[in-house]
């Protein structure tokens, strides 16, 4: 069963928090670390997001963000997928 759908909202602020599947670490050598946080950038940048303030951890992230355009899906399905062609 999916999840309800998000309502978002122009200027919102979400906490954004995505684990490795079974708790594995994501990062794998200290240039993941790096190569992720370009992504953010560039998904930030595509999509007019803020970052307000983000913690790295081995086996997970977590991301403050703002919406001015309340496209806060869009985004992290762009973070995400992107992410997989790294």
């Amino acid at each position: 069963m999916s999840r309800p759908l998000r309502i978002e909202y122009p200027n919102a602020y979400y906490h954004i928090m995505n684990r490795g599947a079974g708790r594995q670490m994501i990062y794998l050598v200290d240039d993941d670390y790096g190569m992720f946080l370009e992504t953010v950038k560039e998904t930030s940048k595509f999509f007019g997001i803020r970052i307000i303030s983000y913690c790295l951890m081995p086996n997970h992230y977590h991301l403050l963000i703002q919406t001015p355009k309340a496209n806060l899906s869009r985004a992290m399905r762009y973070l995400y997928y992107r992410g997989l062609t790294l």
